[in-house]
């Protein structure tokens, strides 16, 4: 009998353990071989980008103590094995000089190997939402899939894959933000309402700098867009400050508990401190010490 490795609910409907078992019946070998590191290659058909880098070393030290429990999925190409699925685990096994690793050895077809490299990636939530969106993009495209098929492959609905790859059409330098964890998928769905590609990175900055909470930049949108193109609107000139006075500004909101512009130019400009009645007034007089 041979052993059987856990492969997750999408994967499990990609490569049934039944197949697996089919090729070992043919093979007098046991399917889970031991392979020498050096000829297995990472998979170009790999749709995450960004490893992180102390995660793998964390793993590299849970192998160094435990082992890899569960088996890489290599397909073999001429003398070289191409990596389906374990990629993080093969990386951190290279970390610690592993000479040979567990692995099963599958016969599978270009869009197989993509679509498990995907769901893999998908269901251990590694992929960020750019690499997510390209990987569906590419399935789609070269392999003549519709949303709904893709659907029925990966167990997401329609809705969530077409909000993913509706994120393309950001700008690349929002898109790069979102490869790199800046702002949030909840963020550039809020910014696909900007049209205009260097508003919508001049958003997405502020979005950084000023830790904006996805509600917020959707309120702030919503302002921007009533009555106009968002387009031909500017920022709030507050949101114009460099951090040192933007730190100041919110000093001076948290001493008065009220609005305050800080309005600047060429180092110059003026404060504005807001009251909202004679009692406002006379408490923010108290705390200036003014009679």
């Amino acid at each position: 009998m041979s052993r059987k490795f856990g492969l997750g609910k999408g994967l499990g409907a990609l490569i049934p353990e039944e197949k697996i078992e089919q090729q070992t019946n043919n093979d007098k070998n046991d399917s889970i071989k031991m392979i020498d590191i050096n000829i297995v290659q990472a998979n170009r058909c790999q749709p995450r980008r960004n490893f992180d880098k102390e995660k793998i070393v964390q793993l590299s030290e849970s192998i160094k103590e435990h082992g890899i429990i569960q088996p890489i999925i290599l397909k073999k190409e001429g003398q070289m094995y191409s990596i389906i699925a374990g990629e993080r685990r093969w990386r951190a096994a290279k970390l610690i000089n592993l000479k040979k690793i567990p692995a099963i050895i599958m016969n599978l077809t270009e869009k197989d190997v993509l679509e498990v490299s995907l769901i893999e990636n998908i269901q251990r939530q590694d992929l960020n939402p750019i690499e997510e969106a390209l990987a569906y993009k590419r399935l789609i495209n070269d392999f003549e899939l519709t949303q709904e098929q893709l659907s029925n492959r990966i167990g997401k609905s329609r809705s969530a894959i077409t909000n993913c790859l509706r994120l393309l059409n950001l700008d690349k330098r929002v898109q790069n933000y979102l490869n790199d964890g800046l702002i949030s998928e909840g963020h550039g769905r809020a910014l696909l309402a900007i049209q205009n590609n260097d508003f919508q990175y001049k958003l997405a900055k502020m979005i950084i700098d000023k830790g904006l909470s996805v509600r917020k930049v959707e309120e702030l949108i919503k302002n921007l867009n009533k009555g106009e193109d968002a387009d031909t609107k500017r920022l709030p000139k507050e949101y114009d400050l460099n951090p040192y006075y933007l730190d100041i500004k919110n000093k001076l909101e948290n001493l008065f508990s009220t609005k305050v512009s800080l309005l600047n130019k060429k180092n110059k400009g003026k404060i504005q401190i807001e009251y909202y009645s004679e009692q406002d007034l006379q408490r923010i007089l108290d705390i200036l010490k003014l009679d």
